[in-house]
Order: C-alpha cells, then sequence, then structure tokens
C-alpha cells in the first residue's frame, strides 16, 4: 500500500495522531530505509477474557499488519502487578505475578483470532522491568516531575478532592513509558484514557536519546447499553470466547447509532456501503462477521439462520399481511406507513403508539417518530401485540 493508502486505513476511527503529521512522517521514512514500523500496544492482563471492547486496539494492530508492519504484543505482565488508576477515584488492587500470567496465556490465545502471529512480536515487559535495580527506578523517575504527574486528570482531581494517591501509582506511568524505550517503539496505540501514558513514553524516549515514538489514541467502545464503556461489570460486553450464538443475539441488541460506531472501529468494511443498507440487515451482517472472525468460516451464516428462525417462532404468526407503498421523496415516512396499512387509524395513533414504543420493524424496537423506510423490503412491521405487515416500498 502506498503512503496515502496506509493514512487513510490507520487512520480511520482514531481520535488523536500527536503530533500533528508524525504518522505520515513515520511511514515515509520506514519506506525510505526499507523496513516496516515496530508498533506497539500494551495489554495488562487483569482479566483472563477479552471483550470487543479490548479488540479495537487489536483491530487496528490488525490494519497496521495489513500495511507491511510489524506489532509488538506487549504483555504488562509486570506492571500489571502494580495496578494502573486509571480513569478510577481510587486505587486499583494488584494482581498476583502468578494470577497475571495465567490470564496472559488466554489473552495470547485469543488475540490470534486477529492477529497474524508472524508479524506479531509478543513480549513480556518484565524481561526488562523485573530487572531494574532500585537505583535504575530512580533514574527513571527523575525524568518525570511531580508537577507533571499531576496533570493527568484522575490523580489531578484526586489530589484536589482530597483523597490519596500513593506513590507506586506515580510509577505506572513511568514503567509503562520505559517500555517504549525498551522496545524502541516507532508508534504506540491506546484508548484515549491511556493518552498521558503513551505521551510519557516519548518524554522517556526523548530524554534517552531515542527517536520518539508517534501516539494514536482510540476512543472507548461503549457496550451494548450504548451509555457505559463494554466491560464485565458492568454486563454490557460481548465476549471473545463466549459461543457463536450468544454473540450473535447480543449484537442484534444495540442500537443503530451504535451499530455503525462498531463497523467503524472493530471492521475495514465501508461505511458508506453499510449506511446504505437497512439497518436491521446491516446489523446482522455486522454480528455475523464478528461470529465467522472468532468462530471461524461458516459460523456466522449458522448463527445468523439460528437468530432468524428463533424470532420467526417466537414472533410472527402464519398468515401476516402483506402490502406495497410508494416512497415519499426517495423514502417513506414510518406513520404514514402505518396509517395506510391500516395498522393505525390516524397519524395522531400512529406518533402515540410510536412514541409509546409498541412499533417494531424486523424485530428492532423503533421509538423514532421521523423514522423513514428506504426503497425495498419486505419489512416486517409489528405494531403493539398483534398487528403485523410485510411491508415493500417501491
Amino acid at each position: 500500500m502506498n503512503i496515502q493508502e496506509q493514512m487513510e486505513l490507520l487512520g480511520r476511527g482514531t481520535l488523536e495522531i500527536l503530533p500533528a503529521g508524525s504518522l505520515e512522517a513515520k511511514l515515509k521514512e520506514a519506506k525510505k530505509e526499507g523496513r516496516p514500523l515496530r508498533v506497539k500496544a500494551g495489554f495488562d492482563p487483569t482479566a483472563p477474557d477479552l471483550h470487543l471492547g479490548h479488540t479495537v486496539l487489536l483491530e487496528k494492530l490488525r490494519q497496521f499488519q495489513h500495511c507491511g508492519h510489524q506489532v509488538v504484543f506487549l504483555i504488562g505482565d509486570f506492571t500489571g502487578t502494580i495496578g494502573d488508576p486509571t480513569g478510577k477515584n481510587e486505587t486499583r488492587p494488584p494482581l498476583t505475578h502468578d494470577e497475571v500470567l495465567l490470564n496472559a496465556e488466554s489473552y495470547k490465545e485469543q488475540v490470534f483470532k486477529i492477529l497474524d502471529p508472524k508479524q506479531t512480536e509478543v513480549r513480556f515487559n518484565s524481561e526488562w522491568l523485573g530487572n531494574l535495580t532500585a537505583a535504575d527506578l530512580i533514574r527513571i523517575a527523575g525524568k518525570a516531575t511531580v508537577a507533571r504527574m499531576l496533570e493527568r486528570d484522575d490523580f489531578e482531581k484526586r489530589y484536589k478532592g482530597g483523597q490519596s494517591i500513593a506513590i507506586h501509582e506515580f510509577l505506572y506511568p513511568l514503567v509503562q513509558g520505559y517500555d517504549s524505550v525498551a522496545l524502541d517503539a516507532d508508534v504506540e496505540l491506546g484508548g484515549n484514557d491511556q493518552k498521558f501514558n503513551l505521551l510519557m513514553g516519548r518524554q522517556l524516549q526523548g530524554a534517552y536519546g531515542k527517536a520518539q515514538q508517534v501516539i494514536l489514541t482510540m476512543p472507548l467502545l461503549e457496550g451494548l447499553d450504548g451509555i457505559n464503556k463494554m466491560s464485565k461489570s458492568l454486563n454490557n460486553y460481548v465476549g471473545v470466547a463466549e459461543p457463536a450464538r450468544e454473540q450473535f443475539g447480543k449484537l442484534m441488541s444495540v442500537s443503530d447509532e451504535l451499530m455503525y460506531k462498531y463497523y467503524e472501529l472493530l471492521t475495514d468494511v465501508s461505511l458508506d456501503e453499510i449506511k446504505a443498507k437497512h439497518p436491521m440487515e446491516a446489523k446482522k451482517q455486522l454480528a455475523a462477521l464478528i461470529v465467522e472472525r472468532f468462530h471461524g468460516a461458516g459460523a456466522g451464516g449458522m448463527a445468523r439462520e439460528g437468530f432468524e428462525a428463533q424470532f420467526a417462532k417466537n414472533e410472527v404468526p402464519d398468515d401476516v399481511p402483506e402490502a406495497s407503498l410508494a416512497a415519499e421523496e426517495g423514502s417513506l415516512w414510518i406513520i404514514h406507513a402505518l396509517t395506510r396499512t391500516g395498522l393505525t387509524a390516524s397519524n395522531g395513533e400512529a406518533i402515540r403508539m410510536v412514541k409509546q414504543n409498541a412499533l417494531s420493524i424486523d424485530g428492532e424496537k423503533v421509538a423514532d417518530k421521523d423514522y423513514q423506510l428506504k426503497p425495498g423490503g419486505p419489512y416486517l412491521i409489528k405494531l403493539g401485540k398483534r398487528k403485523f405487515v410485510n411491508l415493500t416500498v417501491a
């Protein structure tokens, strides 16, 4: 891929690339030197199972591999025993080293469902951090100031709020930053909540006389509720190791808006292509694509068939009437669709029913009274518990 093509792919879904223009410069430099970039992302194995929120970074790493670059998948077996307080208002309890290693083995099994093992270098940061002496650590600490540490949002809030900050918490961004020094990283990826730590890597590389890495931050992925960050503790997650049918069913429950974000962050599929499809069909394709990734060829189709059969069994009577209506200036207002098919007696009744969350289209709840049906179908429209119609929009 040429530089412009790489920039378009690698920039997809990213929040920030820092400093401005640095990634393109690194790509040109690597091409001139005839070498791949070393692209690092660190994962503290604080739990044994990955979910789709973790795979946002993995997908971006896979895209770097597609461009011909070398990925360094860094397992923070040392830093995982410290506990990163990022985004928390209190110290996170550290894991034992045995717990970290056990979780790390599970991680390794799961990540290669996305990454190419031939272009992936798996490293553990205990390789260098475990050998540091007290004098070494003090010298690293001398590369940053307390004022700089307190620029980090969570530290600043806790300090101003009179909450305690343990000294070891200041060490976390320092040793994470030192990982970039040890690995000679050209690029480091992380969630936007890791921005401070990623920039610390740049600062330490410069302090040690090394070329400074490019920072690429990714948004945090909302869970199935569409509000909170995907998390097992909030039970709003889709697990990488979950059964295919479970994954498919969970993904079918997300909102249309969130579905498009999942496409952007978890796939390479053209967003223009997806937005041209009916949302229900697009959602089924997304669910099938994710299932295929983690369960192999054919698994997505089988999960879709199972979902559709279950939906038909549970929801749809055998004698659903059929109707066809003309689009109005390229689409059909759902309120007109309900009245013209006889599901409601008036536009006012239709609007009330939609606002009461009584409408579903192809099994998905629709509460937007301004919803537009695109030409196509048939759409299975259900209003209340017993009213159905298969509507084609011409």
